[in-house]
């Protein structure tokens, strides 16, 4: 994070250089007196009832040589996105502003139409979300270190110790670290050492290496790594935060750590951008941290099948044919069509060893989903109506919606192979996605309730958006904890 925000009992408003007030939508400070002088009182408040002022969202005037105040126009909204988009907004402007060092009055809301309790930590949320960058390979580092103290009545008011937001930011952070990382830093064999870490916060966390996936048979998995030098791995987390006997919740991920599209090689231009074929896997690993730390009431289990798709002398062929973890065999058309070979032999282990009480995979699996749904969706491809209406409505409510695509049986002869039970590429062309998920979901064998996130248009943007900046966006873990909070604790 590019921003610390520390909290101290009160400070008095003519000790501060920069400090932030909150103000009514008809920009009114009420109480302004107990905060200011009489004199700088009635200079601010004809400040603030200039007809352009009022149009503002945010608005800093110098007070005097040696103080600025900068007024925050809040509403009174009970809905944690506004206020969360409302602190991600205010970092914009004062990074805009270059206001590095600066005070918010914690008791200042109190004067305004705000009833919200959980505001300021929303607000904080947003702001803190908004702030990630990943500058870890600079030599030198921009001056962009942004302080902001918290004035406060009480000693206990500390929003580092609000569970919910504290530990989503922790989770969400790591999701963007991981996918941010250089392939050639973030192989499957650093991952897998960085996921035993994990066990500090509370995670089991368990790693079946190239030699131990050979036993069990997890060849289609096995097919994408093997000409690479790095290993291949599928690592287990799991949280216990409910009754022993109660089934867990179940995520998978993609975990392609670098994707040059094998034996079937990508184009060159953008081939750097596969660094964040490996997004899928690290939305569970965010969630699952954020579970821990939160120590939700819940059982859940992460997975996450580790992979380099490399054209080495010893890489898959197209034409091959694997024998899955399932039992059922797989005709390799195309060598870039890797992720569902990974998820496949993950969501069969997965639904076999925990019995869960539903499973939801994660995976940057499609071009064709950015053709379908652009940037501002994620596709949802499932077996089961009730599942899919919970994530897409806390899709809605964390403002990472997903879009519902279909899903039939008639797609299968798409899917169906003449030399092997099935092929991992759809030759007549179209549906290109539904039939990825469509051969996904021949690996649920079981019926267990399954949902696909094909999350290839979210997990990177060049752009930024409401509460991220550019490049890697966390998409996933704020929707997975969403739809968990809401409908399993």
């Amino acid at each position: 994070m590019s921003i610390k925000i520390t909290f101290k009992k009160n400070i008095a408003a003519k000790n501060i250089k920069n400090y932030v007030l909150f103000v009514n939508e008809d920009f009114r400070v009420n109480g302004l007196t107990k905060i200011q002088l009489q004199k700088d009182s009635i200079f601010i408040n004809k400040v603030i009832k200039s007809s352009v002022t009022k149009k503002k969202n945010f608005l800093t005037i110098n007070l005097n040589a040696s103080q600025k105040i900068t007024f925050i126009k809040i509403q009174n909204s009970q809905l944690t996105l506004e206020n969360e988009k409302k602190g991600a907004d205010f970092f914009e402007y004062i990074k805009s502003n270059s206001l590095t060092d600066i005070t918010l009055l914690e008791n200042n809301i109190k004067n305004t139409s705000i009833t919200n309790k959980l505001f300021l930590d929303e607000f904080l949320h947003g702001l803190e979300l908004k702030s990630y960058k990943f500058n870890k390979y600079k030599s030198k580092k921009a001056d962009e270190n942004y302080k902001i103290f918290i004035s406060c009545n009480k000693n206990t008011f500390n929003q580092s110790k609000s569970k919910k937001f504290h530990s989503l930011l922790q989770g969400i952070a790591l999701t963007k670290d991981l996918v941010s990382e250089p392939g050639n830093i973030l192989h499957p064999d650093e991952y897998a050492k960085r996921l035993l870490k994990l066990k500090k916060d509370g995670l089991k966390v368990s790693v079946f290496n190239t030699k131990q996936l050979k036993k069990l048979g997890m060849n289609a998995l096995l097919g994408v790594g093997q000409g690479s030098i790095r290993g291949s791995y599928l690592v287990i987390m799991e949280w216990r935060g409910s009754k022993s006997s109660e089934k867990p919740l179940a995520f998978v991920g993609k975990g392609v750590c670098f994707d040059t599209g094998g034996i079937s090689l990508k184009p060159a231009k953008f081939m750097e951008d596969m660094t964040y074929d490996m997004a899928g896997s690290a939305v569970v690993v965010g969630l699952m941290k954020s579970l821990a730390l939160r120590k939700a009431k819940v059982n859940a289990v992460g997975v996450v099948g580790l992979v380099e798709n490399m054209p080495g002398g010893n890489a898959q062929r197209p034409g091959d044919i694997v024998k899955s973890y399932s039992g059922q065999t797989i005709e390799v058309l195309n060598t870039d069509a890797e992720g569902r070979l990974v998820l496949a032999d993950a969501l069969t282990y997965t639904e076999e060893r925990f019995n869960p009480k539903f499973i939801v995979d994660l995976a940057t699996l499609t071009g064709a989903i950015i053709v379908s749904l652009g940037s501002e969706y994620a596709g949802l491809f499932s077996n089961d109506d009730k599942l899919s209406n919970q994530i897409v409505k806390a899709g809605l409510s964390v403002d990472e919606k997903v879009w519902r695509m279909p899903l039939h049986k008639n797609y299968d002869k798409l899917m169906n192979s003449k030399n092997a039970d099935m092929q991992n590429i759809n030759y007549v062309g179209g549906a290109g996605s539904t039939t990825a998920a469509q051969f996904l979901q021949r690996f649920i064998m079981k019926k267990t309730p399954w949902a696909h996130l094909d999350i290839a248009g979210m997990a990177f943007s060049k752009y930024g958006g409401a509460l991220n900046s550019g490049g890697a966006t966390g998409y996933g873990v704020r929707l997975l904890n969403e739809l968990i909070e809401k409908n399993y604790e």
